[in-house]
């Protein structure tokens, strides 16, 4: 597949999955001179977690995980202050080969997309459907409604409604990563459903 060019904001604890939509307030300046460059070109970013230890180099390169997020900004509100509001819409994720020179205040990547697999495997349609009703029980659990997230995974595709839910409900910062690095759609899921039924399990004992 070919590599794409990429500014990268890395976040930290933060995972950004396909099929999500991300709303960002931007006020550092050299991530908003990276919204303007974002907008003059082909509105895209990848946007990346920070690996543990981060804090010390957070104002020069603090190594960030090989696997991101891409989105597109949809929609984008320029502050008087300087500051944007951005929405970003996921598109893929990428894995991160090199860093690139550049004389920008940001960070830019040289990336390869990955694309999906085992999507229409048998059982993978079953599996979608577990982590559906663990997803939504668990929001009844917690006295959360519900019907948003129906409507966001109602005719999804498999990937989407691992990416949505993952997304959405699961809590740790390394499970999520670790569900964002997971290409195949069967292990993803299975991967989540753990996690839910794990997440279940911790609030059932908390009441």
């Amino acid at each position: 597949m070919a590599k794409i060019f990429l500014p990268i904001f890395p976040l930290p604890d933060l995972t950004f999955f396909p099929h999500t939509l991300l709303p960002l307030h931007v006020f550092e300046a050299r991530y908003r001179a990276m919204v303007t460059d974002c907008l003059a070109r082909d509105k895209r970013m990848a946007v990346v977690g920070l690996k543990p230890g981060y804090e010390s180099s957070y104002d020069g390169k603090p190594a960030v995980y090989q696997i991101a997020g891409v989105g597109r900004i949809v929609q984008c509100e320029r502050l008087a202050t300087g500051r944007f509001n951005i929405l970003l819409k996921g598109e893929t994720r990428v894995r991160i080969d090199r860093e690139l020179p550049t004389d920008t205040l940001y960070r830019m990547v040289a990336g390869t997309p990955l694309g999906e697999t085992g999507a229409e495997r048998d059982g993978v349609g079953t599996l979608a459907a577990r982590v559906t009703d663990r997803c939504l029980g668990i929001l009844r659990a917690v006295n959360r409604p519900t019907a948003e997230m129906e409507k966001a995974l109602a005719g999804a595709a498999p990937g989407a409604v691992c990416d949505r839910i993952a997304s959405a409900i699961i809590p740790e910062a390394a499970a999520r990563q670790g569900l964002l690095e997971e290409v195949d759609v069967e292990r993803r899921l299975s991967k989540l459903a753990e996690a839910l039924d794990d997440l279940h399990t911790q609030l059932s004992g908390d009441r």
